[in-house]
């Protein structure tokens, strides 16, 4: 009697398990905040037609380009398109699976209800930086190989050093909105994710940076179709609206 209510207990619990885990399935998508908050509307659009969860392990991209490179697993990545193109380079990515989704312009942030800073022309824009207490923007990533160019390009790389917070994460917009940091310099889309920064503009179009962001499919992911079918879904006509209103281009 024991040992077969023993089995039966085993095989009842195999089968709790096992359906867990089905209905528990998650596509795994390393990405940056750009990628989470728009994956965050489509999700259960994608989860109803696939069957599985969208999960979005979201940090600066350079960072999460080098938790690929170290071999942890995931489904897509959604990096910046050159970040992108090496690890295809590496064989890190499908080849096939390459496809563009949307850019985002680097804006400037202040604390929502402060006054907002004269940014409309090159010189008023450096005049801002100069002017600001501190000024912060993220210790690695697309936008600051731009930035720090800049600053050296416009003459002010020394002064901004001087009162630069660099981040470690994604912190820019919150640091902003918390008052810690006066002006922030980081992808629109960042900013227009955080209810306590506000959006001064974009900067001038003669000095701003546009960062593409592009995604990848992993080789050795399980999940390769419900993968390439949620690039589709990005690439998709009823996507746009939704890349356009946080602030993105759909590509």
């Amino acid at each position: 009697m024991m040992k077969r209510h023993d089995g039966f207990a085993a095989a009842l619990l195999s089968f709790l398990l096992i359906g867990t885990a089905a209905q528990s399935a998650e596509l795994k998508i390393f990405g940056s905040r750009v990628t989470k908050v728009i994956v965050g509307e489509l999700g259960p659009q994608f989860e109803k037609a696939a069957g599985l969860t969208p999960v979005v392990v979201a940090d600066v991209a350079a960072v999460m380009k080098r938790r690929i490179e170290t071999g942890e697993p995931f489904d897509l990545a959604v990096l910046v398109d050159f970040q992108i193109d090496d690890l295809i380079k590496k064989g890190l990515l499908a080849a096939d699976s390459r496809a563009d989704i949307m850019s985002s312009g680097i804006g400037v942030a202040v604390k929502r209800g402060a006054a907002k800073p004269d940014i409309s022309t090159v010189e008023a824009f450096k005049r801002t930086l100069l002017n600001a207490k501190s000024v912060t923007y993220l210790k690695e990533g697309a936008s600051t190989i731009h930035l720090r160019k800049l600053f050296v390009q416009l003459g002010i790389a020394d002064a901004i050093k001087s009162k630069a917070v660099e981040t470690d994460g994604e912190m820019v917009s919150e640091l902003v909105a918390e008052g810690k940091v006066e002006i922030g310099l980081i992808v629109v889309p960042n900013i227009m994710s955080v209810p306590g920064a506000e959006l001064v503009g974009p900067l001038p179009a003669e000095i701003n940076s546009i960062v593409m962001f592009t995604a990848g499919v992993s080789p050795n992911s399980p999940h390769q179709q419900a993968a390439r079918e949620l690039i589709r879904l990005l690439k998709s006509p009823e996507a746009k609206p939704v890349i356009e209103a946080k602030g993105n281009n759909p590509a």
